[in-house]
């Protein structure tokens, strides 16, 4: 008798054996449409075979355990020695290795490379995004690196390859690398101007020896990191090896690794130099300029990120829901219940088709996408971000009590949602930089286009676009608002986009929910005549 009370029922089933590329219709149809024709034939079998991956229980259950087993900071060895390295869980190297293999690092140069690459950092940031951080930051670090041909054609190949070496050796012996970045200072932030790392030019030229400290240092495992200090001639960008040609370690003094919130699997670190030998990237003086590449780079990849947490808080919140059952009957037949998870689901698609778009736009290389991009990053990166934390913490919220426990995933979730609003420059940064892109007429005249193609499909956003030129023709006092403006632009871009390519039902609630005002400011306030129903099946994960 005291067993029967054990019975466990109205239990939902784990979310795992399933491929998470192919049960993604938005993802999967946005890479159908953006691929390039060379890549058409080997690009969705590639991502189908890593959406198995990311969908498979020993992955996510690697994933579980970097989690749960941060990092370690080991300052000196046993003999006293200054060695500065960070011990890992094994499950983060196994999942390191994984993401470099499966091209996480290796887009530039390759057909379709950006797409491919978008989608598979979408699936992965939803296995775990500590890892991502390094993989980000090693695709990210080409374009700078390509500031210095010399530089490039050294580096280049090692950040492209497919081979993860997870030893502290000279790059130049391994067959691949992975890289870093130490930008921010304690005294300064975002605003990198006032960094007070110093740079003293050594006897071979181009080289420099560094003084100084980084407050954030994300993956300090890493063969190599670009910082920025300061040279005789301004802010300069450096490239800082872990290891020295003759096999020493660089001085790279680690102080501390934070505690952070969430991305628990990653190490971030403070590091100081000390005579610390460093390689200059580009010109002295114009390290702002040299390093922005890899900047926006970072950033798309806040976009990506982003879209994947909420492409798994969305998955996992209909998963329950289709199996829960309450008050007789599924939780997803509910009407309002229907009603949270489809406004839940146009956010994850509105994300999801924004950032592949972006990296289409990479892709094509084009002098308008590229105008495009100085615009449509930083607001994407503002936006969609800053739309992650809610999203996850509304989906936990659809599994109850259960979402609030360890055991479901959906915390790890939520500690993570705010992340890659902060990282690369939070909200304010992003605004500010809209505005700076805005001065340039063919950046405006990039974006008007790329909204102007879905002009005449829905009357909300012809509105939404009129209104938004009626903002950007009165400039006065615009850094006050430049946030409410960078929303704008972002939600009329997701707009135009879901009109041209989503299908009507999904794209009549956008615009109504977001454009038209015809909703409220919580999730689940949609107008209840809408095709929700569509919407959700369409959001489920079919395992």
């Amino acid at each position: 008798m005291a067993g029967s009370t054990h019975t466990v029922t109205n239990q939902v089933p784990p979310l795992v054996q399933y491929d998470v590329f192919g049960s993604d219709r938005a993802l999967l149809e946005a890479v159908e449409r953006h691929l390039a024709p060379e890549a058409r034939e080997d690009g969705p079998a590639e991502l189908s075979a890593l959406g198995r991956t990311c969908g498979s229980a020993q992955v996510r259950e690697w994933g579980v355990q970097a989690d749960e087993n941060p990092p370690r900071l080991r300052t000196h060895d046993r003999y006293g020695h200054r060695i500065d390295e960070v011990d890992f869980h094994p499950a983060w190297h196994r999942l390191l290795g994984k993401g470099v293999s499966a091209g996480l690092t290796a887009a530039w140069g390759r057909p379709g490379g950006h797409v491919r690459r978008a989608a598979a950092f979408l699936m992965w940031t939803q296995v775990d995004a500590g890892t991502c951080c390094p993989l980000s930051m090693t695709h990210a670090a080409v374009p700078a690196l390509r500031a210095d041909p010399e530089l490039a054609a050294e580096w280049v190949p090692r950040l492209t390859s497919v081979i993860y070496d997870r030893a502290l050796r000279p790059a130049g012996q391994k067959p691949g690398a992975l890289f870093g970045m130490g930008m921010t200072e304690k005294q300064g932030g975002s605003d990198v101007r006032a960094n007070t790392t110093a740079a003293r030019p050594l006897a071979e030229d181009g080289t420099y020896a560094l003084t100084g400290h980084k407050w954030f240092c994300s993956a300090p495992m890493s063969d190599a990191f670009l910082v920025l200090a300061q040279a005789p001639g301004g802010l300069t960008c450096f490239l800082v090896p872990r290891v020295l040609e003759d096999g020493s370690r660089n001085v790279f003094a680690l102080q501390r690794l934070k505690d952070k919130l969430g991305n628990r699997s990653n190490a971030s670190a403070e590091v100081e130099f000390d005579g610390t030998w460093a390689r200059r990237v580009g010109e002295e003086g114009r390290g702002v300029r040299t390093i922005i590449g890899m900047v926006a780079a970072t950033r798309l990849d806040c976009v990506l990120g982003s879209a994947g947490l909420m492409r798994q808080a969305v998955a996992q919140a209909v998963h329950h829901c289709a199996h829960r059952e309450a008050f007789g009957g599924k939780l997803l037949d509910k009407p309002l219940m229907r009603n949270v998870l489809a406004d839940l689901a146009l956010e994850s698609e509105a994300a999801t088709t924004l950032g592949l778009r972006l990296a289409a736009a990479y892709d094509d290389g084009g002098e308008q996408e590229r105008a495009l991009l100085r615009i449509a990053v930083p607001a994407a990166k503002y936006w969609v971000t800053k739309r992650c934390a809610p999203v996850a913490v509304e989906a936990a919220e659809c599994l109850g009590g259960n979402g609030y426990v360890e055991e479901s995933g959906m915390p790890r979730l939520v500690r993570e949602s705010p992340l890659n609003s902060i990282w690369e420059g939070a909200g304010n940064v992003q605004a500010l930089d809209v505005l700076r892109a805005l001065r340039d007429p063919a950046t405006l005249d990039a974006y008007l286009r790329e909204v102007g193609r879905a002009r005449g499909a829905d009357h909300r956003l012809d509105a939404a676009i009129k209104g938004l030129l009626t903002e950007l023709a009165d400039l006065e006092g615009v850094e006050g608002r430049a946030r409410r403006l960078t929303e704008r632009l972002a939600l009329v871009l997701q707009g135009s986009l879901l009109v041209r390519y989503a299908p009507p039902e999904v794209a009549d609630a956008f615009c109504a929910g977001r454009l038209g005002g015809d909703a409220g400011t919580a999730f689940g306030t949609l107008p209840h005549t809408l095709d929700l129903t569509a919407i959700t099946t369409r959001a489920h994960p079919t395992p």
